[in-house]
């Protein structure tokens, strides 16, 4: 079977590159790939005009807010940027984009991408900014919004365990949107706390099967030494 196990730099370079559309899985700081993240960000003139997909937009100083203060990124679509008030004084500022899209939808449009669905519809956001520019649907004499799926180049996830192939387990709430993201894009890199052979993973408890996965990497530390976010 293909050993997929590598280094961080050789995934990096590998896969990702700069205008590239990166989807990052995590919140707060279960499920973000950290040492993948600090690779891009220690390399900041190799990689940059980025639209990253990710849940939030972590906190100041850790996880991509590095890629926003190298100016990295052009881009975020997240579903909440609360807890990095940095990053809203650089929105505001002009200096990076931002699409804020209400949670459900978010997960629900980048599981769409990964199966294939260009879009999906809802009634959410109706009369609100969120259907700002967006086509509309009439159905069985409901109005609902036409949001389209959401793809990546790239995933960069972090997973608790994953074997030598790629088949990847999470515990409790890191997995949050890792799973869907490893679908959604042409390339993953699952970075992983705990890296085991195959056939340690039992099928029934693996989240993301390795047929999805380019490339393992070992995962270092969590800031400021926390090795189980929640």
């Amino acid at each position: 079977m293909l050993d997929r196990v590598t280094t961080v730099e050789n995934a990096v370079r590998q896969y990702v590159q700069s205008a590239q559309t990166i989807m990052v899985g995590g919140f707060g700081r279960g499920g973000v790939p950290f040492t993948t993240v600090k690779f891009i960000a220690d390399h900041a003139n190799e990689y940059r005009n980025l639209t990253l997909i990710k849940n939030d937009a972590n906190e100041p100083g850790i996880g991509i807010d590095a890629l926003f203060r190298q100016g990295q990124v052009n881009r975020l679509i997240a579903t909440h940027i609360g807890l990095n008030p940095e990053f809203i004084r650089r929105m505001n500022d002009g200096e990076v984009e931002c699409e804020l899209i209400p949670q459900g939808i978010f997960a629900e449009k980048i599981r769409a991408g990964g199966a294939g669905i260009p879009a999906i519809l809802t009634d959410i956001g109706l009369g609100t900014e969120v259907e700002a520019g967006k086509r509309k649907f009439e159905l069985n004499g409901r109005t609902l919004l036409v949001e389209e799926a959401l793809r990546g180049d790239v995933a960069l996830i972090r997973a608790d365990r994953a074997d030598r192939a790629g088949n990847a387990w999470w515990r409790g709430s890191n997995r949050n949107m890792c799973v869907v993201m490893g679908t959604a894009c042409k390339r993953v890199i699952v970075e992983a706390n705990e890296i085991v052979d195959v056939g340690t993973l039992t099928p029934e408890n693996i989240h993301l099967p390795s047929v999805f996965v380019d490339a393992v990497v070992p995962a270092g530390p969590l800031p400021h030494g926390d090795a189980n976010a929640a």
